[in-house]
């Protein structure tokens, strides 16, 4: 699956962006997403992951209350709402798609675990 991220921006701290992620060229239900970021000169951070059929959702204590991941499959897309937004939240946000079950993304948190990826999504969080 080929996937397309968008949604990224400036925004000053305590507010809020949606990243969005369109998926073609696969069967996109199939699929367990997650978004990840990457700040400057930080490795690349697992922030939420969706089951394929977004009953189960799963974000890391640092983004947990403030981001939300959610997909709509019939328009083969999955977001991620930001609120609360931190200067530490400013990265390169990724999201990416995996065929591998659910629990096993849960249990790993990897990147090398997902085969799809978008190209990327800078978010800036600055006064």
């Amino acid at each position: 699956v080929q996937l397309q991220a968008s949604g990224g921006g400036l925004v000053q701290p305590g507010g809020s962006l949606r990243l969005s992620c369109t998926g073609s060229g696969g069967t996109f239900r199939n699929y367990v997403m997650g978004w990840f970021r990457r700040a400057p000169g930080k490795e690349r951070e697992f922030v939420a992951a969706i089951s394929w059929s977004g009953d189960s959702t799963y974000g890391p204590d640092s983004v947990k209350g403030r981001f939300t991941i959610s997909r709509d499959n019939a328009k083969n897309t999955v977001y991620l709402q930001m609120n609360s937004l931190k200067s530490e939240d400013t990265a390169v946000y990724y999201c990416a798609a995996t065929l591998k079950p659910y629990t096993t993304v849960l249990a790993t948190r990897r990147d090398s675990d997902f085969g799809s990826w978008g190209q990327g999504t800078q978010v800036t969080v600055s006064s």
